[in-house]
């Protein structure tokens, strides 16, 4: 008899109607010989009404309370769900958080779980019952038995914990679409359902705004090995699997208090190439990138910064066996950028040859503010001053000079308490084959705002003080882009840094900054509330050098103009200004052939 634990969603548990459409479900389920573990969410709008009340009394209300009041909504659903599986004869009992033994930390609206004590839920089990939990809550500790809360996407965090600590053959996620789709079918009806997805990607995916799993679910399932199908709730349609590596041994306890870290990475045959002062407008980075992709120049970092008059800078890294060829592209580029007839103000082209890229890399890095704070701080603090900076939400990578790469390397492991190894972690873990797609899906996120600090001094130290103020508020960064033109400023080398966070987080973030700039001898601090992030994820664009340029024409194409870009082994990502963001999705996913047959039908 295999053990399933299937989630279901808000949606999918919106009416009496559809909760007894779940009961049926259920019930089929365990006729087909399975053990079976349901989690549920609250049904439909109930958490948004709850927190409306609470908004009624409060303006400001207390975490304690909103998690003894957020965790009644799961409650009403679960007892609802075990009546219509009772009602269908079908035996079952529903238990809480802490009834069921989800011990988390004692941290209220936002805790991770610590461990999930089994007994209660075996015993059941064994008389052959359906047990219905509720997700998204737990109980701190035996001793002071707070109710707590996960945060947002906590149901989905529940039911792969739970799944991971009863072994179980597979976790079902039902939801309101098919599966997982290429893009939001709310926006692209063509998108397209996956037949499966591996778990870096999917961590991506997620962690990028693919609203389908949540973060911390994708990485327990990846960390443990959960089997893990996303469904819906509407057909019996197959789905998508999401395919994890197989694990390293891990203790049950301290579930997702993993490292934020899990992986040091040092590569010293690299070299960098930029072009400064190229024109702010559509096409550029297409133009460029499509002449590499045509000399099969496999290109590894790609960032653009910030645009400072009607210019900006684009920088990329390539293995050194390749820099004469990626040198002599840019090199015959250059000249069509003039921006002004004075030679002064021409496109240039900038090598550097004696660098080395070192990154941290880990799937607990997501939603912890501080871990690029900590990296930038540990490289000041060993005398190392970083030319280059890209990101992604479980990768930071940092461009050095290659007389510092060992310094760099130690004072890194030192820190976070980890070995080195000499790839980085995702190739390790993805299983590439030929019919590896090179993207598997688009996102589209309208909720960021970017904030741009000017004339920062080119000293070891600066990029720790600004992300370590950050962090101590709390305010988690997603791209970071260190500009390559090196001005001077009061007889100072200054450099400009741009990043992108949460859009409700950008007015603490920019006064904070602001006197952080007096005290540092910085520049003006602004904010660009209206932009949107464009991002392509894939395992199968590793090693394929075109499709960076296929991303910057599609936009080129549709006279989108990129405003800075980042990227990783498996993923690009630009920012546009918010009103092209929808424009700028389609055409990239349609520029990568993503559609389906069929639209995607969403339900009321």
């Amino acid at each position: 008899m295999a053990l399933v634990v299937q989630k279901y969603g808000g949606t999918s548990v919106g009416s009496v109607e559809r909760i007894k459409a779940v009961a049926r479900r259920v019930s089929k389920t365990v006729e087909s010989g399975n053990s079976l573990v349901v989690v549920v969410s609250a049904m439909g709008k109930t958490t948004d009404t709850l927190v409306g009340l609470a908004k009624e009394i409060s303006s400001n209300p207390c975490r304690r309370e909103m998690d003894m009041l957020l965790s009644t909504g799961e409650q009403v659903t679960i007892a609802l769900l075990s009546m219509a599986l009772k009602e269908l004869g079908q035996p079952a009992i529903s238990l809480t958080g802490a009834q069921v033994g989800i011990v988390t930390e004692a941290e209220h609206s936002r805790a991770r779980i610590l461990q999930i004590q089994t007994e209660r839920i075996q015993k059941h089990l064994n008389k052959g019952e359906v047990v219905v939990v509720a997700g998204f809550q737990g109980i701190s500790n035996k001793k002071d038995l707070e109710i707590t809360t996960l945060g947002r996407g906590g149901s989905d965090t529940s039911a792969v914990a739970l799944a991971a600590s009863l072994k179980a053959s597979r976790c079902e996620i039902y939801t309101d679409v098919p599966g997982i789709l290429t893009t939001d079918p709310r926006l692209v009806p063509e998108a397209q359902l996956m037949d499966e997805i591996t778990a870096d990607e999917m961590l991506e995916l997620a962690s990028l705004g693919a609203k389908v799993l949540h973060p911390r679910a994708v990485e327990i399932a990846r960390n443990y090995g959960v089997s893990l199908v996303v469904l819906s709730s509407w057909s019996d349609a197959p789905g998508t699997r999401v395919v994890s590596p197989m694990p390293k041994p891990r203790p049950m306890e301290g579930l997702e208090i993993t490292k934020a870290v899990d992986g040091v990475q040092l590569d010293t045959d690299q070299a960098k190439v930029a072009l400064l002062r190229v024109p702010d407008r559509p096409g550029i980075a297409a133009r460029l990138f499509g002449e590499i992709s045509r000399q099969k120049v496999d290109v590894d970092l790609i960032i653009q910064s910030i645009h400072e008059g009607n210019t900006n800078d684009i920088a990329f890294t390539v293995v050194e066996g390749v820099l004469q060829r990626a040198e002599a592209v840019a090199e015959a580029i250059a000249p069509a950028l003039r921006t002004q007839p004075s030679a002064s103000d021409e496109a240039e082209v900038i090598v550097a040859r004696r660098i080395a890229k070192v990154a941290i890399s880990g799937a607990g890095m997501i939603g912890r503010p501080g871990i690029a704070a900590k990296m930038f701080k540990t490289l000041s603090d060993a005398g190392i001053n970083i030319e280059m900076i890209s990101t992604s939400e479980v990768k930071v990578s940092c461009v050095i000079a290659r007389e510092d790469c060992d310094r760099a390397l130690e004072a890194l492991c030192r820190a976070f308490e980890v070995d080195s190894s000499s790839l980085p972690s995702v190739l390790n873990s993805i299983a590439k084959t030929e019919k590896t797609p090179p993207v598997r899906g688009v996102v589209l996120d309208r909720n960021q705002a970017r904030l741009a600090i000017r004339h920062v001094p080119d000293l070891p130290g600066m990029a720790a003080q600004i992300f370590g103020l950050l962090a101590k508020k709390n305010i988690s960064v997603d791209m970071i882009v260190q500009s390559q033109r090196c001005r001077i400023f009061d007889k100072m080398p200054t450099r400009d840094i741009a990043f992108t966070i949460a859009q409700v987080d950008a007015d603490l973030a920019h006064s904070a900054l602001t006197e952080l700039a007096k005290n540092i001898g910085c520049g003006e601090v602004s904010v660009e509330r209206a932009i949107a992030k464009v991002s392509i994820v894939g395992a199968g664009m590793i090693g394929q050098p075109g499709v960076a340029a296929k991303f910057f024409t599609a936009l080129a194409k549709e006279q989108i103009n990129i405003q800075m870009i980042t990227t990783s082994e498996i993923k690009i990502s630009c920012v546009v200004a918010e009103e092209e963001g929808v424009k700028a999705l389609k055409a990239v996913h349609d520029a990568f052939d993503l559609a389906g047959k069929e639209k995607i039908e969403m339900p009321a």
